[in-house]
């Protein structure tokens, strides 16, 4: 059993991992490899300040003869070669090979790269330690997350995704999927696809903006919902190939729970519960800052402008509220503290809210005036006054209910678990190759 490793090979103006796994599928098979699992894409951590652009490196799982495993080791070397930005500074591709089963503390190191932030030297050190071969083609930082790409066999929660490339004329050029054909095909095949089209902003969210060679990835949960979902979809340009990928993206697998708001750190992306400790407050840019206490400390939380009406909910929270918050850390900077950019939030209680009125006048049932604290009221229209009144506490209906609150899927991480899979994640389930699951 043969385990490959592929990451940081492209740059925000090419390449794209996704698309060298893509070749090498077709060109492992022919001389004769047998895939035992589609291609992995495993999101590692979306916080980290030096991720590549979607933070995303492959794995691909195989059997071949053991005379074709250094032939194999130079298509790979080759194909990565070729398809990488190697003019790119921050650019270093990484790929690892592994015979053999997947040691378990590897999968325990592809876990911290998806939740917290690993060191080139521990990654290099974990290399060595399972003898696994590193070939670093520039710099050393894809060794993380190539690595990472082996050791996360997805044995819990999983998604897919059928990835479909463009002609290499067509690459920068505007793509032309049919919007109508996609919101078809959502209306048609959802739950079990999921993130295909934004209906607040109007906006198609399968095709990438940028000059990758990606035309449309259709995420779902089975590859046999996602072949009949790209049967629906019309686009104007040809398909150089296609490949569906198992992927840990819409699991919220980068998500770790803490206990304590004190241990909330830097580029970590958790999941902490904390009372309402201030009024939500709207800053310029139209960013949405509150903050929440528990016992341990407080922290501050934002719901930033592109989660577009989602800051509504957060902006009808109240102090004393108890909410359980996810997402990544920033690190505080000269304005701020350590801030959670919110993907989720879930309100657990919401406290009562109530507004105190002055009572009416029992001589013509018009609203009095106070004449100062604990001086009684005065009725200006009749003139009655009495001190045997009280303020009239009444309940104000809060605008909110218990329960779970997520921005409009256009905001959504890659990792992050939409709405729609609640209920439906796999654990541990096992999977098969369908007959037909790349092309060429």
């Amino acid at each position: 059993m043969c385990h490959i490793g592929i990451d940081d090979t492209d740059s925000p103006r090419m390449g794209c991992t996704t698309y060298i796994a893509a070749l090498l599928v077709e060109k492992l098979e022919r001389i004769g490899c047998k895939f035992i699992d589609y291609p992995n894409l495993i999101r590692l951590n979306p916080n980290v300040p030096w991720k590549t652009r979607g933070n995303g490196a492959v794995a691909l799982r195989f059997k071949c003869l053991n005379h074709r495993f250094e032939e194999v080791k130079s298509i790979v070397l080759k194909v990565v070669k070729e398809n990488s930005d190697l003019n790119y500074p921050k650019t270093d591709p990484a790929i690892a090979f592994l015979k053999g089963e997947i040691p378990k503390a590897l999968f325990l190191f592809a876990k911290k790269a998806t939740q917290n932030v690993i060191s080139i030297k521990e990654a290099e050190k974990t290399a060595e330690l399972f003898n696994i071969e590193v070939n670093l083609i520039k710099g050393k930082r894809g060794i993380i997350g190539a690595l990472a790409a082996l050791g996360e066999t997805l044995q819990n929660d999983y998604t897919y995704e059928l990835i479909a490339y463009r002609t290499i004329e067509n690459r920068g050029t505007k793509r032309k999927v049919d919007e109508e054909s996609v919101k078809k095909m959502d209306e048609l095949t959802k739950p079990l696809t999921f993130n295909n089209y934004d209906y607040e902003k109007r906006r198609v969210l399968i095709t990438p903006r940028g000059k990758d060679p990606i035309l449309f990835g259709i995420r779902g949960e089975n590859p046999f919902i996602l072949i009949e979902a790209f049967k629906m979809l019309k686009f104007y340009e040809e398909v150089e190939r296609w490949v569906i990928f198992r992927t840990n993206q819409g699991t919220d697998m980068h998500l770790r729970k803490v206990n304590f708001i004190s241990e909330v750190s830097p580029y970590q992306p958790v999941i902490v519960t904390g009372e309402v400790a201030t009024q939500p407050n709207t800053i310029p840019g139209g960013h949405v800052i509150f903050k929440i206490k528990d016992e341990s400390g407080e922290v501050e939380c934002a719901a930033y402008e592109p989660t577009g009406k989602f800051r509504n909910i957060i902006r009808k929270l109240t102090p004393g509220d108890l909410v359980e918050v996810a997402g990544g850390v920033r690190p505080s900077t000269k304005n701020h503290g350590e801030t959670i950019n919110v993907e989720k939030i879930r309100i657990l209680r919401l406290i009562e809210k109530n507004i105190y009125l002055n009572p009416l006048c029992e001589k013509c049932e018009k609203r009095m005036k106070s004449l100062g604290r604990n001086q009684g009221f005065k009725c200006e229209k009749c003139g009655f006054k009495t001190s045997k009144k009280e303020k009239i506490k009444i309940k104000v209906e809060r605008e909110l209910k218990e329960g779970l609150y997520m921005p409009p899927p256009r905001a959504h991480r890659h990792l992050t678990k939409p709405e729609s899979r609640y209920g439906r994640e796999k654990h541990g389930e096992l999977f098969k190759l369908i007959e037909k699951w790349h092309e060429p």
